[in-house]
């Protein structure tokens, strides 16, 4: 078998016609396995360019007394540029139980996570504690860190990563449905 380099030629015969990267939404493009269930929901995504955005009224609604509405709109808002500042390093994860709800995180609610954000006392975390996931806040104290919950019924953790306690991302938004 001969091989050629650097040619359009190969070992299955020669140049063929309509070979070699394809030149699409004006770059090259790579073919990708995906799960079929998903073709539909990606092709949506890649030909609508604001797939989520939604109205975004220009008027504020006052939480104390009514005022005049006005139907002027903004523009559109798309929650995921809005909320998510990092996707490739970002996740969502759904909370379950009643620690948090202090910090206004309850059963259920769903929180957007960056794992490329560092850790800085005060931030709401997810922690990997012996391979189960878990929301707190993060806090030094006397020097060392410290997972406390957001409700006064659960204790207090302290991190070691050698017992297998690893903060996994920053919780940087929660999406709570009433």
């Amino acid at each position: 078998m001969k091989i050629y380099k650097n040619s359009t030629k190969n070992s299955w015969g020669g140049k063929r016609s309509g070979a070699g990267p394809k030149l699409r939404y004006g770059h090259e493009t790579k073919v990708m396995r995906v799960p079929t269930n998903m073709i539909d929901d990606i092709k949506s995504l890649i030909d609508d360019p604001q797939p989520f955005a939604l109205p975004l009224f220009a008027s504020k609604v006052p939480a104390g007394f009514p005022s005049p509405a006005d139907d002027y709109m903004e523009g559109k808002l798309d929650l995921n540029r809005y909320l998510i500042k990092h996707p490739e390093a970002s996740f969502f994860v759904r909370a379950t139980g009643n620690s948090m709800i202090n910090a206004g995180i309850f059963d259920g609610d769903l929180m957007i996570v960056d794992k490329s954000l560092d850790p800085t006392p005060g931030k709401i975390v997810i922690a990997a504690i012996n391979g189960d996931l878990t929301v707190k806040r993060y806090k030094l104290e006397g020097g060392k860190p410290y997972l406390f919950p957001e409700n006064d019924q659960f204790k207090p953790i302290a991190i070691d990563e050698e017992e297998g306690i690893y903060i996994w991302g920053v919780v940087i938004s929660v999406i709570h449905q009433l």
